[in-house]
């Protein structure tokens, strides 16, 4: 949920050589309404677990781009995907 919201939502803007949003509550996430049902399986592959928590969220954004793509025909190449698309 983290990586698809920022993919959808989160854009950081510059003045004056800094950075303007400057906490995380200048970024909306997602809403629960726009939340997928999404179902996680780690991988029983070793005797330790590795890759549940931060590993994921690198692809959402790609992975959302090209489901648009796939549904609209529509290539997004720049975030956050919300000036291109509404989500609703």
């Amino acid at each position: 949920m983290w990586g698809l919201g920022h993919a959808m939502n989160c854009e950081l803007t510059y003045a004056q050589g800094g950075v303007q949003q400057t906490n995380y509550n200048h970024h909306e996430a997602m809403r629960i309404y726009q939340c997928p049902v999404i179902e996680v399986r780690g991988l029983e592959n070793d005797e330790k677990v590795r890759g549940i928590g931060e590993p994921p969220v690198p692809p959402a954004a790609p992975a959302l781009a090209n489901a648009i793509f796939a549904a609209t025909g529509k290539r997004i190449r720049e975030m956050p995907f919300n000036k291109f698309i509404d989500f609703v």
